[in-house]
């Protein structure tokens, strides 16, 4: 497993540690909102919500927060209006930054992120200046206790494009049209999933080949993830696992 896939599976497993804080609740209501808004309140026709409700489920957000979450969406109850953009930047050593952010004041959003790429090493882009290396796919985490067998037939044949070992389970890389089919494939075969979004994947990797670079870039990372109006962070950095632990240790 490369060290950017054990990074973000690092970054799965801390998500007990940012629901303890209510970031991780707060951005998850966020997202359903939003979906709510952009597609309908029902989750059985709106893909985009049944992710999210899905998300939210699988971090123990109680059922009131999630369906208040849609009623604000859908208008039924008041609720501010939240509005997606999208930066991009660079961190130390040319790596390639794309952040996803929902938000109710723009301009104030903006000028907070292109703050913390400054603070930290870093310098904001323009649009389209690293978009082009990111791709939108479907992720899936299988827990422990399957097979490496069991999960490539099953996901596989359902239309996953990819399975690659993450700890002691396993990612799942789909087309974003495809994340339910091959979740609900999985499910069928018996096999435990962990979660699933929808993520950003990049088409190539810049290694990072000494402990210094790697805490430059994860520091960047790290201040992004950290701000209350960014639903995700996405780079092309890929840490070797003996840097990793070190920065991890």
């Amino acid at each position: 497993m490369s060290g950017h896939s054990k990074w973000h599976s690092i970054k799965h497993k801390k998500g007990a540690a940012d629901a303890a804080r209510g970031k991780l609740f707060a951005r998850l209501c966020r997202e359903i909102e939003v979906a709510a808004r952009t597609g309908g309140g029902d989750p059985d026709t709106n893909a985009g919500l049944r992710t999210k409700v899905q998300k939210a489920k699988e971090a123990s957000v109680p059922k009131d927060n999630i369906e208040n979450a849609i009623k604000r969406g859908t208008g039924e109850l008041e609720g501010v209006v939240y509005e997606a953009m999208n930066y991009e930047g660079y961190a130390p050593n040319g790596i390639a930054i794309y952040v996803e952010c929902l938000s109710d004041n723009r301009n104030r959003t903006g000028s907070e992120i292109k703050n913390i790429f400054s603070r930290n090493g870093g310098a904001m882009a323009e649009p389209g200046a690293v978009a082009w290396q990111f791709e939108r796919k479907g992720l899936i985490h299988i827990g422990p206790g399957s097979t490496e067998d069991d999960v490539l037939l099953a996901a596989l044949d359902a239309g996953a494009e990819d399975v690659t070992e993450a700890g002691d389970g396993f990612q799942v890389i789909t087309p974003p049209t495809e994340l339910h089919v091959v979740r609900s494939a999985l499910e069928e075969a018996g096999i435990k999933v962990e979660s699933s979004d929808l993520t950003m994947i990049a088409s190539t990797s810049i290694e990072l080949e000494d402990e210094a670079s790697a805490r430059q870039v994860l520091r960047v990372v790290d201040a992004l993830e950290d701000h209350d109006d960014v639903q995700g962070v996405y780079a092309n950095f890929d840490i070797p696992e003996n840097i990793l632990d070190m920065v991890m240790g």
